[in-house]
């Protein structure tokens, strides 16, 4: 009997895992793409604030001209997602959580995370007080 339960679940199990692709959180139904941030001297982040749902998986680029040394910090923002990667130069690194990035030259990053918690949040070029050089970011 207990053979033929484990047959009629294998053969459940596998027959539907056939006909379906990915599912939950990083399927591609769930995934959104965001505006690039851009770190130039005096240029403006972006255009918009971002406005995120929690449980959303995400993917954007922080491009750098190398016009100067800058960073971005946001630890708050950070704490408030799950970073399922950073890609640079076609090295993936899966980091357990991150605090700030920078670019000391010309280069591009890509950041694929899930919005998790929600509330207010910022990045930002550290010691900047222009609204341009901060992103506000809302995850619902």
């Amino acid at each position: 009997m207990r053979a033929l339960i484990l047959a009629l679940i294998f053969a459940t199990t596998s027959a539907n895992a056939e006909g379906f692709g990915p599912a939950g959180l990083l399927s591609g139904k769930n995934k959104e793409d965001l505006p690039p941030i851009t770190l130039s001297a005096g240029a403006p982040l972006t255009d918009a604030p971002w406005i995120l749902k929690s449980g959303t998986y995400y993917e954007f680029e922080i491009q750098g001209d190398g016009s100067q040394e800058l960073a971005l910090i946001g630890p708050e923002f950070f704490r408030a997602i799950w970073i399922d990667e950073i890609v640079v130069e076609g090295l993936e690194i899966r980091p357990l959580g991150l605090d700030s990035i920078e670019f000391d030259e010309a280069g591009e990053m890509e950041i694929g995370f899930v919005a998790i918690k929600p509330g207010q949040y910022y990045l930002k070029i550290p010691g900047s007080s222009g609204e341009t050089q901060r992103l506000d970011i809302t995850i619902e």
